[in-house]
């Protein structure tokens, strides 16, 4: 076991130190990189959005059943759905026909399968892919959001990238001090260590999921030599 366990440290601080290395190898993919330098099509960020969509229908879909759920029942809120936002930022991007044309990479198919199973079998792993996309999204995401805008032309919180606004969350930086306190509150429903231990590895596979992907878009549009 995490030798870690055994300290006095808040869940919410244990998840976010021990997958800080996989946190920082998604965020430092070269994909990213070179979306966030302005060195990629507005095409790239498209196609990364429409890979957000497979994984957030499997969030959101999953989280259907586990609105009760003793352990991530309390996480399940409405003002960060963000399904409907990406629908409607593909249609800006790639037309009222976007579906026809939408297909999964693999490590968003495996990504997504995750976050399925999860959902139906583990309610600890689905909290903890919960974490990781919607506090990213809060967080990072809203510099993603800015950087869109400035290379492609978005209207300020417009469509396009919707995905990164939430209209109902008036305080980002409340929601996530309330959103880390769920965490700690799991120390009452999840009192089991190695239980515990099993979410901070989700955490870490949840990252390196997101790094794959990345991996996979990466592939998809290099920068030319």
């Amino acid at each position: 076991m995490d030798s870690a366990l055994t300290q006095p440290t808040s869940f919410s601080t244990l998840i976010r130190t021990a997958s800080h290395e996989q946190h920082t190898e998604a965020e430092t993919s070269t994909f990213m990189g070179d979306l966030l330098g302005g060195r990629l099509g507005v095409d790239a960020f498209a196609r990364y959005t429409e890979q957000l969509w497979f994984v957030y229908r499997a969030l959101e879909d999953g989280a259907q059943s586990l609105r009760d759920d003793p352990v991530a029942g309390p996480f399940i809120r409405p003002e960060l759905l963000r399904v409907a936002e990406i629908e409607r930022d593909l249609a800006h991007m790639r037309g009222e026909g976007w579906r026809a044309g939408l297909t999964a990479l693999p490590a968003t198919a495996a990504y997504a399968a995750r976050v399925e199973e999860c959902a139906r079998t583990w309610p600890g792993g689905y909290v903890a892919h919960h974490y990781t996309r919607y506090l990213g999204d809060l967080s990072g995401g809203q510099i993603i959001r800015g950087k869109a805008e400035k290379t492609w032309g978005f209207a300020r919180k417009g469509d396009g990238v919707r995905f990164y606004v939430f209209e109902g969350i008036a305080n980002p930086a409340e929601f996530k001090r309330s959103y880390r306190e769920l965490l700690d509150g799991l120390d009452l429903v999840v009192p089991d260590e190695l239980e515990k231990q099993r979410i901070v590895d989700e955490c870490k596979r949840a990252f390196a999921l997101n790094t794959a992907l990345f991996r996979e878009l990466g592939a998809e549009f290099p920068l030319s030599a």
